[in-house]
Formats: structure tokens, sequence, C-alpha cells
């Protein structure tokens, strides 16, 4: 006990030295980004039934049916379900859609907000008034609690009009390197952009990363070393709390949510149709976590959402002055020039540095007349935060507004910050959709971890995880980025299941899909998947239920390259394949047979 109390006093006194010396009074960044929600939708009925001063929902808001011109418009409304039916369309084109309507030409035009109901009756006509529906605050208890005592912003938008994965990509790197969908080549190979976790280690500060299922950090490709996978990923239970308790978390920690929803371990990223009550209970225990942490009174956490996943928003997109980050144009038949934002964002920090009920509007510093709010101003902040040496990441970074000022309003940190925060009902209504199969997003991540487990040189993998692979089949495929990253990197691992070189038995499957070598794999394959249940069905299952499927010596047929041809060959496609579609090279250097190095 008395260390406790020593180490407390010293924070303490750290804070009020760093506040009455001009540096920054916060030592412990926190990010936790959740899944898929527009502003409106989760905290715009704040304004009109807590009081609080943010450019909510008044009740006036409207989007037109265009199916029936004779209907009356469908308007907001504070009823929104936890559970929605379905997922509402998010991708660029449904973006397009829903910011400027049904208008010719969209793009040249200014936003109008007005074709939300338009795209979801594109993707299902039971989501045309869910998508219009915001929460009554009673239903996000630990929203209402923070954002009370802490600050909202009411201007922070996402990245790009567009979905999760290069909204993401912003999050931590200020680009999404020229994507503006999901790239299964780029995803494989890893995007090659600096990011925020490398202007820390330049000047030696650590990071953590603490998951639940598959960290998304691994799209980055300078993330996929041993010692970044070593030392700073961690699984969220129980790890967070401990590092938590005992004070060593380090300046910037990023919590990954769960993101494959089972019937007794449910998802908690707030991705339609997940049970929007988990999420509230994971900001709950992470807020909780901190307030009891020795480092509490150095930490700041926010709390954003990657996108809007479809749902209304009435304020316009930005699209004046948004610079591009570094140049890239995104694929046809668009060739978008990332000059403009996405749509708002529910985004909460919370930090005892931070006065009660703040409302951030726009930047009131720029760094320019049109700089917003948006994911880029978290490295853009951390940058300041720890007076880091690096440049800027991109222009977008750059540009983007940042929030450090918030901390200095007060001469020391509060004492009056809750401790807990209300409790979260169980009131879900349906069951999860465990046997169900897979979001765009989720198949994302399962063809990243199969990946970073050697199993993606099988070429029906990603049709098996599109078509085949159930919610609960993807939760139960784990991976081991670690013992991966070192088989790649020569060493050796006595007794991994984590699939290496020497382990596969199985070839690729020939182009012919009517051949007699691709139907023998492929039903083996589908064997496997169908009968380990919560196992996961490598290849080299495949390979040992069925032995090798190289011809008998004097048998007809063509003869399979070898197991470690193979590898070589599908490792080299990938890179060389990712590399013609960038505009810049990817370099590579090659080790031993069946290795490939980014570098």
């Amino acid at each position: 006990m008395p260390a406790l109390l020593l180490l407390l006093l010293l924070v303490f006194t750290a804070a009020n030295v760093s506040a009455s010396t001009g540096e920054s009074p916060i030592k412990n960044v926190v990010i936790l980004a959740l899944e898929n929600r527009s502003f409106d939708h989760m905290l715009g009925w704040m304004r009109r039934l807590l009081g609080l001063p943010i450019d909510g929902l008044t009740g006036a808001e409207c989007n037109v049916d265009p199916t029936n011109s004779s209907l009356p418009p469908v308007c907001v409304s504070a009823d929104a379900p936890l559970v929605v039916p379905d997922d509402p369309g998010h991708s660029f084109e449904d973006v397009l859609d829903q910011v400027f309507g049904s208008r010719p030409n969209g793009t040249a035009d200014l936003p109008n907000m007005s074709g939300f109901v338009r795209s979801a009756l594109s993707v299902n006509t039971l989501l045309s008034s869910d998508v219009m529906r915001g929460f009554t605050p009673s239903l996000l208890p630990a929203f209402s609690a923070l954002a009370a005592d802490f600050a909202v912003f009411d201007r922070w938008f996402s990245s790009l009009p567009g979905p999760t994965q290069p909204n993401r990509l912003f999050l931590y790197s200020a680009t999404s390197h020229g994507a503006i969908a999901h790239d299964k080549l780029r995803l494989l190979a890893g995007y090659p952009q600096r990011t925020i976790f490398d202007s820390l280690a330049a000047d030696g500060l650590p990071f953590a990363v603490y998951f639940k299922t598959i960290p998304t950090v691994l799209f980055y490709r300078r993330l996929r070393t041993v010692r970044n996978v070593a030392t700073s990923l961690h699984l969220y239970d129980p790890t967070f709390r401990s590092h938590a308790r005992r004070g060593v978390l380090p300046p910037l920690s990023v919590i990954e949510p769960r993101y494959f929803d089972l019937t007794g371990t449910p998802a908690d990223d707030d991705h339609p149709a997940h049970d929007v009550a988990n999420g509230q209970r994971l900001v709950k225990d992470v807020y909780e976590t901190l307030r009891a942490s020795p480092q509490w009174n150095t930490t700041l956490l926010l709390v954003t959402y990657d996108e809007h996943g479809g749902f209304y928003d009435h304020v316009a997109t930005p699209v004046a002055g948004v610079p591009s980050p570094d140049g890239l144009r995104g694929p046809v038949p668009f060739f978008f020039k990332f000059d403009r934002l996405g749509v708002r964002v529910p985004t909460l920090m919370i930090s005892p540095w931070i006065k009660k009920g703040t409302v951030v509007g726009r930047p009131p510093n720029g760094p320019t007349p049109t700089s917003e709010y948006e994911h880029s101003s978290i490295p853009a902040t951390i940058k300041k935060i720890f007076n880091l040496k690096s440049g800027f990441l991109t222009k977008r970074d750059e540009w983007a507004g940042t929030f450090e000022h918030i901390f200095t309003q007060l001469d020391e940190p509060r004492t009056d910050c809750p401790e807990t925060l209300p409790e979260v009902p169980f009131v879900r209504t349906r069951p999860a959709k465990e046997h169900g199969l897979l979001s765009d997003f989720q198949r994302e991540l399962v063809e990243l971890a199969s990946f970073l487990n050697g199993d993606y040189m099988l070429t029906s993998f990603a049709q098996e995880t599109q078509k085949k692979m159930t919610v609960k089949q993807a939760d139960a495929y784990p991976v081991e980025p670690e013992v991966t990253l070192r088989r790649k990197e020569g060493e050796h691992l006595p007794g991994s299941q984590v699939l290496g070189v020497e382990d596969h038995a199985v070839p690729a499957l020939p182009d012919d899909p009517k051949s007699q070598q691709h139907q023998g794999v492929a039903h083996r394959w589908d064997e496997a998947m169908e009968s380990s249940g919560e196992r996961r069905a490598t290849l080299s299952q495949v390979g040992r239920r069925g032995g090798s499927m190289r011809p008998k010596a004097g048998k007809p047929g063509p003869q399979p390259r070898t197991p470690e041809e193979e590898m070589q060959q599908v490792l080299l496609a990938v890179a060389e394949r990712a590399a013609g579609s960038r505009q810049d090279p990817m370099p590579m250097k090659h080790g031993a047979v069946g290795e490939v190095f980014f570098v």
C-alpha cells in the first residue's frame, strides 16, 4: 500500500509540474475505435433530451422516399433499436447516394444529405426507417454520462466517404494509400505507409495494442514484425486491466473490440447488426479501468467510430480545402482525389484535464481556415502531445485540426470525475447471428488471418470464406502472428500450430476447376471446414486428412510444384501484383526458399 500511495503522489506531482511548465499534462493516450455509426444516430438526440449544446437533431430532419412520391418524408425519430435487422450500405458508391441524394453528377454538387432512405431501400426495405432513427440517451448510458462529464466533438468526420478498411487506415497513418474500398492484394501484402507507431518508435516511445480477435493494425505492413507483435500486441483480457492497474500503460494504447458476435461471447464493436449495448459495456469497462489506474491523472481516452455505417447525419460533409494526403487517386471509375471528408461520426474525449460538459466544434486554431477534426487529427495531436521529432505523416494530418489546447484550460486535474459509469441493462431481443455468413469487414479480417497463418496459398480459401465460413467458424479461426512472422524470418519454433513452409502437404489448386486434382483438394477442404467445428481448418489439416496429392510414380498426370516452390510463387505473386497496383515500387528481398520479406 505505501508503494501505491507513493506512485499516485508521483503521478499527481508530475501532472501539476507539466501544467505549470507548459508541457502537455497528457502522458498516456488511449484510442478506442468502434464500428459504423453516425453522430446523429448515436448522439444527435442528446441536444434535445439532455440539453447539451451540440449540433444535434431537432426532429425536423427528413429524407424523401424516392420509390413513392405520394408518401410523406421519412423523418428522424428517437427510437433506434439496439439491434438493427441488417447492415446499411456504406461503400464509396453508397455514400455518394447518401450524401448527394439523387442528383445527377452528384460529385460536382454540394452535399445535401438527402439520400439515406434511397440508399437503405437498395439493401433492405426494413432499413429505410432504421437509418433515420437515433438513440434516446437512456439506451446509451455510458455515452450519456461521458458526454455530460467530459467532451463531445460535434464536427468530427470520417476521413473519406467510404467503408471501414480505408477509414481505419487513416486513424494511425493519415492516409489509406489510395484505397477507397477493401483492396485484397494490398491487405495481404500490407499497406506500406508510415504510421504514428513509427513516429513514436523513432523517439524511443513504446505503444501497445490490446485486441480481442484479429487486430486490424496488422493492415499496416510496418507492424508485421516479430518485435512489434511480440512486444506490442496483447490480448485485451486480462492484459489491459493488468497494465492499467500496475500503472504501466505506454504513451499510446489502441483497443480493438470484439468483431465476431456469438451467443456466449457477443461482439462489442457496434457494427450492425450487433447489439449496441455491448459496445456501451466495453466503453464502461475501459473507462472504469482507466479511472482506477494510478495513471488516470495523465491519461486521455478518445472514443470514436471508423465511419457512419449508412446511418443518417444532417451535417454536410466538408468538401472545401481538404487536401489529398499523398497525391494518390482512387481506382476506376471514380478516380477519387481524396479531397472530401466522410460523414460525421460520434467522438468523445475523456480526461481529468477536460472541463465538464465541453463541446468541441470547429478547430479554433486551424492550422488552416478549412481545417476540420477527422481521423487524421489523432496522429496530428499525438505528434504535438509528445513533441515527436518526425515530420507529419502526410499532408492530411498536417492540415487536420488538433485538440491539445483543450487540456490547458485547467490548472490541475479534476477530482470529481465519476469512478464508475451507469450499468448497461441486458435487453437484447435478437439472437446473435453466429451461424450467418460473414460481413465484408469480417471477411477482410479472416483473409488477413489466413495470410498470416499461411493458409492463403490455397487458392480457394478466399472463395470459401466468402461463401461458406460462418461467424462462429471465423471466430474459431485463430491467428498467431508472432509465430508466423518468426517462421518467415527464419526462426524455428518447435511445436507450433501455425502453418510453416515445411508443413504444406497440398499444392495449390490447378486453374481448371473441373480437374480431378482440383475437385479432390476442394472436397477435402470443404470436409475439413465442416468437420472442424470450433477448430480452424488449416491447409496443414487438409493435407494430413487426405495425404499428399502428388501423383504416384508411374501414373500419368502433371507433376505439381513442391510445397516450397508453391509458397515461393504465392508470396512472389502477391508482392508483385500489389506492387503493380501501386504508384511506387514495393521493395522486397528474398531469403531462403519459401521466404519473401517485405521491407
